[in-house]
C-alpha cells in the first residue's frame, strides 16, 4: 500500500477547484466526466493530495448525482499501480464486479452506472476505497435530504408548511444526525478498521436517508420525474460495494471479539 506525506492544500485553492469540480459534474457524466476529470488533473491530485482531493471529489458526486468510474483510480494509486485503468472489485454477497470506464448497457439497479459482474477477482487494498465510497454516500444522502427539505418546506397541508408537522421534522432530523455523524466516522478514519467503520456508517446513513426522505415526500418521490429515486438506488449499490454496512458492521464485531477488545480509534 502507497503511503502519502502530502501538506493539506490551501482553503481558496480548495474552494476553487470545488466550483471547478461541481460546475463539471452538473454538466456531464459517465465516460465523459472520467475524461473532463483528467483534464482537470484528477489523477496527479490523486497522488499529491488525496486526503484532499477525494473527499471533495466523491462528495460532489454524491451530492450531483453525476457518476465517473474513479473508484478503480483510488485501488490502483493505494495499490502502487497507476491510475487509469479497471480493477475488480468486491461485492456484497461474495460477488466481484467490474466498473468499466466506458458508457455501456448495465444490468445493474443503478442503470446509469456501467457496472458488471466477474468471475472472481485478486485482493486488493480498501481502506481508501472505502473512505472514498463513503463520501459518495454521505454526498448522495445530504442530496436526498435537500430534495426532502424543499418538499417539506414547499408542501402545504391544512394551511401550513408539513415542515411544521413533528413526523416529518422527526425524520429529517434523525437523517441530519446520521449524514453528520457519518462525516465525523469518515474524517477521524485513519487506519483500516476505522476505514470499514466509517463505511459501515456512510452506508447506514444513506439507507436512513432514502428511508425517511422517501416517506417526507411521499407519492412524488416514486416517480421518474423526481430526482429521489435515482439517489436512492445509486445508495444502494454503493452500499453494496467493499461490503455492505450490514456486512461490514459484522466484520467489525468479528474483529473484536477475536481481539478481546475494541481499539481506540478517536483521541479526544
Amino acid at each position: 500500500m502507497t503511503t502519502y506525506s502530502t501538506a493539506p492544500a490551501p482553503d481558496s485553492d480548495l474552494g476553487l477547484l470545488e466550483d471547478a469540480l461541481r460546475k463539471t459534474m452538473e454538466s456531464t457524466t459517465g465516460a465523459a466526466l472520467d475524461a473532463a476529470l483528467v483534464d482537470l488533473g484528477w489523477h496527479d491530485m490523486l497522488t499529491e493530495m488525496p486526503d484532499d482531493t477525494i473527499p471533495l471529489v466523491f462528495r460532489l458526486l454524491g451530492e450531483t448525482g453525476a457518476h465517473a468510474p474513479v473508484i478503480n483510480d483510488v485501488v490502483l494509486v493505494d495499490a502502487g499501480r497507476e491510475a487509469g485503468g479497471v480493477v475488480p472489485l468486491p461485492y456484497t454477497g461474495g460477488q466481484w464486479i467490474e466498473w468499466a470506464r466506458e458508457d455501456r448497457d448495465t444490468t445493474a439497479l443503478d442503470t446509469e452506472l456501467p457496472i458488471a459482474t466477474v468471475g472472481s477477482g485478486d485482493p486488493v487494498p480498501v481502506a481508501a476505497a472505502r473512505r472514498a465510497l463513503g463520501w459518495w454516500l454521505v454526498g448522495t444522502s445530504r442530496a436526498m435530504l435537500d430534495l426532502a427539505r424543499t418538499h417539506a418546506l414547499d408542501r402545504t397541508q391544512f394551511g401550513k408548511p408539513i415542515a411544521g408537522f413533528q413526523a416529518v421534522r422527526h425524520r429529517l432530523a434523525e437523517t441530519y444526525v446520521a449524514v453528520e455523524g457519518a462525516e465525523a466516522t469518515l474524517r477521524a478514519a485513519t487506519d483500516e478498521l476505522g476505514s470499514l467503520l466509517a463505511k459501515a456508517a456512510a452506508g447506514r446513513a444513506a439507507i436512513i436517508a432514502a428511508r425517511h426522505c422517501q416517506q417526507v415526500l411521499g407519492g412524488i418521490g416514486f416517480t421518474a420525474e423526481h430526482d429521489l429515486h435515482r439517489h436512492i438506488k445509486r445508495a444502494l449499490v454503493l452500499d453494496g460495494l467493499l461490503g455492505s454496512s450490514r456486512e461490514l458492521t459484522r466484520e467489525a464485531g468479528a474483529l473484536i471479539r477475536a481481539e478481546g477488545s475494541a481499539p481506540r480509534l478517536v483521541h479526544l
